[in-house]
């Protein structure tokens, strides 16, 4: 079976940059660990009902198991986010000095509805 010349044989190469990785990589990265733990949450479950009459101390372990879980889960995609962030560059100074606009005073108009004679 013959192989694609796109494939890559060789490891990637190191970034020397600081740029961050792409969102697609990014967002690929966060399914596949929010998968990861959503299956460990599904055996956690699994075990509960099938030791909850034998063992029931495994059982209670694995139903606090399940539910830390997504927490937990939340928070490391959170923090691994802010990870790959670094430093923010310093941001230039604002100058706020006034400029001379040009100012246009508006006189408020009061505008009525048309008057209606029925003389009848």
């Amino acid at each position: 079976m013959s192989t694609s010349h796109w494939r890559r044989e060789a490891p990637r190469a190191e970034s020397i940059t600081k740029a961050r990785t792409g969102l697609t990589q990014d967002l690929r990265g966060r399914q596949r660990r929010y998968l990861a733990a959503m299956l460990v949450r599904t055996a956690c479950v699994v075990v509960m009902a099938a030791t909850w009459s034998r063992w029931p101390v495994v059982a209670v372990g694995a139903l606090v198991g399940a539910a830390l879980i997504p927490y937990l889960a939340v928070v490391a995609a959170q923090a691994g986010w802010r990870q790959q962030r670094g430093t923010r560059p310093a941001l230039a100074p604002v100058h706020t000095e006034p400029e001379a606009a040009p100012r246009v005073v508006l006189e408020p108009t009061l505008i009525l509805p048309p008057e209606h004679n029925s003389a009848a």
